[in-house]
């Protein structure tokens, strides 16, 4: 099952079709990941606390 390679949350097979680079298993963040976000091709850290609606 993928999970986030960030915080090891669920994550479905159709978010890391969409937010994974081709040929990737998993997500490098998710929606819970406060921390960390995604920038382009990477993931950098957080500028400020997000709040999820999860």
């Amino acid at each position: 099952m993928p999970e986030c390679e960030n915080c090891g949350s669920f994550v479905s097979r159709d978010y890391v079709r969409v937010f994974a680079p081709d040929g990737f298993e998993n997500a490098r963040v998710c929606p819970r990941c406060e921390d960390a976000i995604r920038e382009g091709a990477a993931v950098r850290d957080a500028r400020s606390r997000r709040v999820s609606s999860l």
